[in-house]
């Protein structure tokens, strides 16, 4: 299983573009990891830390980010409802498993 840092270095390789028609930025806050990913028709930039404000922000353990990005499993309310994951907009975070291709990392 890949570390959450090496997840993150992949995304600018596994990116589909033309998923979306807008910009959107994305924060992670898994454990002590914290990405901040922008995407755009065209490319997906990712930073090590926080930069700028965020579109969606997702916190929860590194060991779910991987079950959702990894295995594809997305979070359901009832992880949410106790607080396992947290986020701003839940629908935004299912549609970022359509964005890559993660397929044999």
């Amino acid at each position: 299983m890949p570390t959450i840092p090496e997840i993150f270095d992949a995304m600018p390789d596994r990116y589909q573009p033309g998923k979306i028609d807008k910009d959107r930025t994305y924060y992670f806050s898994l454990g002590d990891d914290k990405f901040t990913v922008t995407l755009s028709p065209e490319s997906c930039v990712v930073v090590k830390g926080k930069s700028g404000n965020a579109d969606v922000v997702l916190k929860t353990t590194p060991q779910l980010f991987e079950k959702m990005v990894i295995q594809g499993k997305m979070p359901g309310a009832l992880d949410i409802a106790r607080g396992r994951i947290k986020t701003n907009d839940p629908m935004a975070l299912k549609d970022l498993k359509d964005y890559f291709d993660f397929g044999g990392l």
